[in-house]
C-alpha cells in the first residue's frame, strides 16, 4: 500500500525524475510503500546505537531493517565493539551472516537497548508482541535492556490493548488443549476466543516456537481491563510459558506514517493525540 512520504531525515534524500518545476506547478507528491516507511523509521531507531553497546536485535520485517542498517554502520566503520543479542534463530541467521558479532544474555545480562517492532501500541506504551512467534525470547531481552526502543507504522497503534488482533501466549505442548481451555474461561468476559496457532498447511500442523512450545493466540470481542491483573492471571495458569502483554518496558515508540515520523518518550503526547484521531 502506498503512503504519502514522510518528511526525510538527515541524509535520506529521494530523487525525482522530471524536468524544473515552474514557479506555478505544485510539487510532485512522493510515495512510499509500508515497507520503505518501516526502513525510514528503524533506521532513526538505529540512531540511538552507540559505539560499545550491547544490542537486543529484534525479530520481524521492521527489526529486520535495523539490524540490516547497524551492520551497515559497522561496515562502514561508524560503529564498532558492537554486540547482539538475538531475539529469535532467524534473527540469528540474518545477524551472522551480515557479520554481526553475537553473543546471549548469560554472557552479557546487561543490555543498553533494544530495538524491536511491536504488533500494538497503545497509549501508555503498552503493546502486544509475539505475533511472529519469538515472544518469550524477545521479553527476556527487552527486559533486560536499558532502553527499549519500538518502531511501528500508524496501523499498530489501538485505543486498547488486544483491539486489533492475537493476543499470543506460548504454551507447553503437554495438554495444551486443556490450557486453551483455561485461558478462554479466564477471559469469558471479554468474550474470548482461544485459538491454538498453526502453520497454515493442510495438515494443520501446529505452530512450534524457537522454544519448542506452542501458541495459543486469544481474541478479544471487549476491552480486557486492567493489563495487570490480565498478565498476573495468565502467569499463573499450570502450562503457560509466557504471554504477549509487553507492559511498561518501551521507553520510545518511533511511528512512521504518511505525515510525519514521531518520537516520544513515556508521556507520549503526540501518540495519544494520533490515537484520539484514529479511534475517537
Amino acid at each position: 500500500m502506498a503512503i504519502p512520504c514522510p518528511p526525510l531525515l538527515g541524509s535520506e534524500k529521494l530523487s525525482i525524475e522530471g524536468g524544473p518545476l515552474s514557479p506555478l506547478s505544485s510539487p510532485p507528491q512522493v510515495v512510499l510503500t509500508q515497507d520503505e516507511l518501516k526502513k525510514i523509521a528503524a533506521y532513526k531507531a538505529v540512531d540511538f546505537v552507540q559505539s560499545g553497546m550491547v544490542i537486543g536485535l529484534g525479530t520481524g520485517s521492521t527489526a529486520k531493517h535495523a539490524v540490516d542498517r547497524i551492520a551497515d554502520l559497522l561496515l562502514q566503520g561508524k560503529l564498532n565493539n558492537i554486540i547482539g543479542i538475538p531475539t529469535s534463530k532467524k534473527t540469528h541467521q540474518q545477524a551472522m551472516s551480515l557479520g554481526i558479532p553475537l553473543s546471549d544474555l548469560d554472557t552479557h545480562p546487561n543490555v543498553d537497548l533494544a530495538i524491536d517492532g511491536a504488533d500494538e501500541v497503545d497509549a501508555d506504551l503498552n503493546l502486544v508482541k509475539g505475533r511472529g512467534g519469538s515472544l518469550l525470547r524477545e521479553k527476556m531481552i527487552e527486559s533486560a535492556c536499558k532502553k527499549f526502543v519500538v518502531i511501528v507504522d500508524e496501523s499498530k497503534l489501538v485505543s486498547h490493548i488486544g483491539a486489533n488482533g492475537a493476543m499470543p501466549v506460548e504454551v507447553v505442548p503437554f495438554c495444551w488443549k486443556f490450557t486453551q481451555q483455561r485461558l478462554q474461561q479466564l477471559f469469558d468476559y471479554a468474550g474470548c476466543m482461544a485459538k491454538l496457532r498453526t502453520n497454515g498447511d493442510e495438515n494443520g500442523d501446529p505452530f512450534v516456537t524457537d522454544n519448542g512450545n506452542y501458541i495459543v493466540d486469544l481474541f478479544f470481542n471487549k476491552d480486557i481491563g486492567d493489563l495487570r491483573a490480565s498478565s498476573d492471571a495468565i502467569l499463573r495458569l499450570a502450562g503457560v510459558v509466557e504471554h504477549g502483554m509487553f507492559l511498561g518496558m518501551a521507553t520510545t515508540v518511533i511511528v512512521a506514517d504518511g505525515e510525519q515520523l514521531e518520537m516520544g518518550g513515556n508521556s507520549l503526547e503526540a501518540l495519544t493525540h494520533k490515537l484520539g484521531k484514529r479511534v475517537g
